[in-house]
């Protein structure tokens, strides 16, 4: 299966809409392409921490999903993909009207996808990089939910 034909696309789509935790928290899917996905995410005061700001968790969550959707394009048709490891680091505070989680691949192989991520506050029509990620994602085969 080569990425990007409607059935692989509608694949990815179902996937992701089958987390609870990103239906939760209103990330959706903004655009997907081979090796890389854009999520969106309006602001939201219940996934805030105590200054009113974008909680890192909730931050790093929708990073680590647009990396993983990303490194996803690039298996095979059996695949699924589970997150092996990441490193986050916070740029400035996570402040804004919505936000954007680009996933972008590395390098993909066989089993592991190197990826790295970003997520930027859109804020009045200004943009600013609050974290990066880089993550391995893992190739699984024969998952059972």
């Amino acid at each position: 299966m080569v990425f990007g034909d409607s059935q692989s696309v509608a694949r990815l789509r179902a996937d992701f809409d089958r987390q609870g935790a990103m239906q939760s928290m209103g990330i959706t899917v903004a655009d997907v392409a081979p090796g890389r996905v854009i999520l969106e995410m309006p602001f939201n005061p219940a996934f805030s921490q105590h200054h009113g700001f974008m909680h890192a968790g909730t931050i790093t969550s929708g990073m680590d999903s647009a990396c993983g959707f990303a490194a996803f394009t690039l298996m095979d048709a059996e695949s699924e993909v589970l997150t092996v490891e990441f490193k986050c680091s916070f740029l400035a505070p996570a402040r804004g009207q919505s936000f954007r989680f680009e996933g972008n691949v590395l390098k993909s192989g066989r089993t592991l996808t190197f990826t790295e991520g970003r997520a930027i506050a859109v804020d009045a029509g200004q943009e600013t990089m609050v974290a990066t990620i880089t993550a391995t994602m893992m190739a699984v085969r024969g998952l059972k939910a």
